[in-house]
């Protein structure tokens, strides 16, 4: 049964790339005679025609981080895998997929604009400016929530510390052969590809383990990792996008797709059955009802606001032509939506009192790829660690994109540019992180919880709101250019809907918490931003523009 379910998401997603994916393209006009800004505004830092595998690679491994498999694995053993499916797939064809092309064609039609100089174009420079405050606050929360999942799992699995480490020296020495050596692509890649398989089996050999840090660091490890990974974010951020960026991400890119053949092959052929319940409740006593909280728990897999930041933000600028925007922009999230679907299976097969269900996510994902691996000779314990270390690897990419991302932002709110304000943007970014490093954090019954579970439903909120503004952006361009909108539209009102739902709830349960005033900053912020929406496109003049 497994399998069945499998094979229809696969046949769903394929049919969507063919036929929306072309309908998109025809209504936006996607010509390859339009040279895109990687070409035109050539710069060798950040604006770099890339190869549209290796983007493809980068993109989706910033987008994906850990998104697509805890939000899922959450939401699932809350309500049950039948109303995470649902919303995986058709969120990830209507929804996720529009969103994610929508905002890498209006950047690049906008010499990579970010979605919010789009915003300040199109809208008010109210809107341009609370924008980039939203964008950012959106980015630092990423940062926490992340950070704090990778040292965690770095603290829990010494193998994946060390095969991560190895996987970003590779990256580094990846990209000096393709960029300063000029070895073709194809060539690289077989001696390279090899080895990014390898670390996983020296992580084995040598793990990272809590006494081998230094003796400050011993009684709390995960303190150490946070602080090293903040470390390799700033360097990672603001160095040329061919230094580790484009080769890190093509790299990792191949444990993803080897984890979706194993998990294809573990499912067709594992014999694995429905255990968990398909629906379980409207109401978790945890998380909330199910609408609207279903729809900010899955965010990546289904629709994710951070993709249109690195649509419009990193990816628009090493875009190579214009026809690549369907493979990168929606081909991307409709992989990611099946990474989702996989995640969600990892909880389906298990029955509704096994102890693992209650594990952290990636526990839970782990366990589920070393049952699928298993089934083609591989070792379940290998297999664990190698299901936690490709995750690990988007959670990497996520850190350094998304710290890269906020800096354009602050250099946009700023109108600052040059090597001194990359440094100095970048480090502002970073200093709230280090203070959630040193601050720890308690639930609702002063437990002391992690970082990550702290701020996941501020971040779900945040994340999902993102998504409808960057909707409402692109419908004003689209709606000033005359051209048919019902298909932005209509996401553009579902997310906004669930999203400003769900921060109402925040601030019920969550009162004066740290919590619920975030959420009554983020709302307030997002109903300034929709109402200067409804008065540009309702009340004033719309000029129509050819770009």
């Amino acid at each position: 049964m497994l399998a069945v379910v499998f094979i229809i998401a696969i046949v769903l997603f394929a049919l969507a790339y063919r036929i929306y994916g072309r309908f998109l393209n025809r209504h936006f006009d996607v010509d390859d005679n339009r040279p895109t800004p990687s070409h035109t505004d050539y710069d060798g830092v950040d604006k770099v025609p890339t190869k549209t595998a290796v983007l493809l690679g980068h993109h989706f491994s910033s987008i994906a981080g850990a998104g697509p498999i805890v939000g899922p694995i959450i939401a699932a053993v809350a309500f049950g895998w039948v109303p995470a499916i649902l919303w995986v797939v058709i969120g990830s064809i209507f929804i996720g997929g529009v969103h994610d092309f929508t905002a890498l064609i209006a950047s690049i039609r906008h010499k990579a604009k970010s979605i919010a100089e789009i915003a300040k174009e199109y809208m008010t420079p109210l809107s341009y400016k609370l924008f980039l405050v939203f964008i950012w606050l959106a980015m630092v929360y990423i940062l926490i929530v992340f950070v704090d999942l990778t040292s965690t799992t770095f603290v829990a699995h010494g193998e994946v510390a060390t095969s991560s480490t190895f996987f970003i020296f590779l990256a580094l020495v990846f990209g000096l052969v393709l960029y300063k050596l000029k070895i073709p692509l194809v060539w690289a890649s077989l001696v390279f590809v090899p080895l990014v398989f390898v670390g996983v089996w020296i992580g084995h050999a040598f793990p990272l383990d809590t006494m081998s840090l230094p003796a400050v660091f011993q009684e709390n490890p995960g303190r150490f990792w946070n602080l090293i990974l903040i470390v390799y974010a700033f360097i990672a951020a603001i160095s040329p996008v061919w230094v580790l960026l484009q080769p890190r991400d093509y790299l990792s890119s191949f444990l993803l797709y080897a984890s979706l053949l194993g998990a294809f092959v573990g499912i067709l052929f594992g014999g694995f059955d429905f255990q968990y319940p398909a629906f379980t409740t409207w109401s978790d006593i945890d998380r909330g009802t199910l609408f609207p909280i279903l729809f900010i728990t899955i965010a990546c897999g289904a629709c994710s606001g951070f993709h249109s930041i690195v649509a419009s933000g990193t990816t628009s600028k090493q875009l190579n032509c214009e026809t690549d925007a369907r493979k990168i922009g929606y081909g991307a999230m409709l992989i990611e939506g099946l990474v989702a679907v996989i995640a969600l299976f990892t909880v389906a097969m298990l029955v509704k009192s096994d102890t693992l269900a209650h594990e952290a996510p990636l526990v839970v994902f782990g366990a589920g790829m070393g049952k699928f691996l298993s089934i083609v000779g591989i070792p379940n314990e290998v297999g664990v660690s190698f299901g936690i270390l490709a995750v690990s690897t988007f959670l990497l990419t996520t850190l350094d994109t998304s710290t890269r991302l906020a800096r354009y932002i602050l250099e946009e709110l700023l109108n600052v540019s040059g090597a001194s304000s990359r440094y100095l943007s970048t480090l502002a970014t970073l200093v709230i992180p280090v203070i959630f490093t040193f601050v720890t954090l308690h639930d609702a019954a002063g437990n002391p919880i992690p970082a990550w579970k702290a701020v996941w439903p501020v971040f779900g909120s945040t994340n999902q709101l993102l998504a409808g503004l960057a909707l409402l952006v692109v419908y004003v361009w689209q709606k000033r250019k005359g051209k048919k909108t019902i298909f932005i539209m209509l996401p553009m009102v579902f997310m906004l809907t669930m999203t400003l739902w769900a921060l109402g709830q925040l601030i019920y349960q969550s009162g004066f918490s740290s919590i619920g005033i975030i959420s009554m900053i983020l709302l307030v912020l997002a109903i300034i931003l929709v109402f200067e929406a409804i008065k540009i496109v309702f009340f004033k003049p719309i000029p129509v523009v050819q770009k």
